[in-house]
């Protein structure tokens, strides 16, 4: 465990560093994130004992690191410096085989086979021991980084301590040594302090942050608790926003820029949209910002394109992500530019509207015929059949997440409203349907303007939404009901 009370120093007699406190449990990782200048690698080097601490105290299992010899801190403390100074010429294999050095009684007079597994495990763990005997000034600036954490790995230290260990990494060596410090925390409780540029990164690997600011610890916890939009823009002078990751419970960190780039907006209308045999589409001039639960590109993400497809009642659904993947390939559309929906409704009986002078434009098309109580599914289990309501809302306007979200709400309700006025009811049950089971929904928003924070139905653009999906949604059902 290392524990770091207090701690203040630098170079010279002003400090760089004051009053700084931090404890690191085993087997945990800490990342220290901050400016250029705030302090990082200073901090780092009076924790290592390479700078002297002008006050306060550091402890490596609760012992202050100035009563450990050379050799039994080294035992203890691996360092890996930002800068490294090559004054010889060494082989990969020599390179990491000096991080062994603690262990030696005399100067590589007792090399054991613990310090040969060590060495082997160091280099395999790191990828370099295709170059085992290759010289470090042949390599590349991350080959030789690689190496010199193998080094580190080498020493068998219980305290790693790191300054940018991915400088001059690409993505995928940037993901092996992290993975691997990892897991090496996690299996053998290796504590580690760690430098980072990256807070994206530092997010994903650390258990918790320090946020340095000016030489003072500004923010010091869990990674949702320190990359905070507004703690960020205050400590770095940068905007920014922060999100959820995919896959992992970790913010991850965007930055904003300050100059609006204009030409990446525009306004759409009703000549966006084009009708053929085969699908409804909309063409926008420049990406839209779209959340939808489409069958291709669901979710959230920027397109300029929307598909929706006719396709047969005996459509093979168990296939339709490799046969709309094949579909977009043949008929020339970019793949990662197109959101897709497929519908068994005829694409010339779409119901396209504007409403407010073009503020939301709403697309319909309604196949009625497997419609359901969601309500009352539960009771039967059945394959989805073909027979969707989609719905578009584009809007001219910029959204807030929140308002997004709160969009796909008001639009639900009043697709199953119309549902209700036409009496539209579960063949099964015989009570009132909410939709079918495999509706589709996508809300569009080109961006500009003001942003608007809310789409409820109290709100300008929630109540032209509800009025725009009930009046399409219910002449697209009255349509349908015509051609019987």
């Amino acid at each position: 465990m290392l524990k770091v009370e207090r701690i203040s120093g630098g170079y010279g007699s002003t400090p760089i560093i004051q009053d700084v406190s931090f404890t690191v449990p085993k087997g945990k990782i800490v990342g220290i994130l901050g400016p250029n200048g705030s302090g990082k690698s200073t901090l780092l080097k009076v924790i290592s004992g390479v700078l002297p601490a002008m006050g306060g105290r550091v402890l490596i299992d609760d012992k202050a690191i100035g009563t450990y010899s050379t050799k039994e801190l080294a035992k203890k403390m691996a360092v890996l410096p930002q800068l490294h100074a090559n004054a010889f010429s060494n082989s990969v294999r020599d390179a990491v085989s000096l991080g062994r050095y603690p262990h030696q009684s005399s100067f590589f007079s007792s090399w054991s086979k613990q310090d040969e597994q060590a060495v082997q495990i160091a280099m395999q763990q790191t990828g370099v021991q295709h170059y085992e005997h290759d010289y470090l000034e042949y390599l590349s600036g991350g080959e030789q980084q690689r190496t010199f954490i193998a080094q580190a790995l080498a020493q068998s230290a219980s305290l790693l301590l790191l300054d940018e260990p991915t400088n001059h990494l690409d993505i995928a060596h940037q993901q092996q040594i992290l993975d691997m410090i990892r897991k090496e925390a996690l299996e053998c409780e290796l504590t580690v302090v760690s430098v980072f540029h990256d807070m994206n990164l530092a997010a994903l690997y650390c258990d918790e942050l320090l946020l340095m600011e000016k030489g003072q610890v500004k923010a010091f916890g869990k990674p949702h608790e320190v990359l905070l939009e507004t703690q960020i823009a205050d400590v770095y002078g940068a905007r920014v926003a922060t999100y959820a990751h995919p896959e992992l419970p970790k913010p991850q960190v965007t930055q904003l820029p300050k100059l609006t780039q204009q030409n990446l907006f525009a306004t759409v209308t009703l000549d966006h949209f084009k009708i053929t045999d085969e699908y409804v589409q909309f063409q926008a001039d420049a990406p839209l910002k779209v959340v939808s639960s489409a069958v291709y590109n669901a979710g959230m993400g920027w397109y300029t394109t929307f598909i929706n497809r006719t396709v047969e009642p005996t459509y093979p659904i168990e296939n339709v992500k490799e046969e709309t993947r094949a579909f977009l390939a043949s008929s020339e559309f970019v793949p990662t530019n197109t959101v897709m929906m497929l519908t068994a409704i005829a694409a010339q009986n779409v119901i396209i509207e504007s409403y407010a002078d073009g503020l939301v434009i709403v697309a319909v098309t309604a196949g009625i015929r497997n419609a359901v109580d969601a309500t009352r599914t539960y009771e039967e289990e059945q394959l989805p059949h073909i027979g969707t309501i989609n719905t578009w809302v584009i809007i001219n306007g910029k959204l807030s997440d929140e308002a997004f979200y709160q969009a796909m709400i008001t639009a639900t309700e009043a697709k199953t409203k119309a549902l209700a006025e036409e009496n539209i009811r579960d063949a099964r049950t015989g009570t009132i349907a909410t939709g079918t089971s495999t509706d589709s929904l996508l809300i569009a928003a080109t961006q500009m303007g003001e942003e608007m924070p809310y789409a409820g139905p109290i709100t300008t653009v929630g109540k032209w939404i509800g009025r725009g999906v009930f009046e399409s949604t219910t002449k697209a059902i009255v349509e349908y009901k015509k051609r019987g």
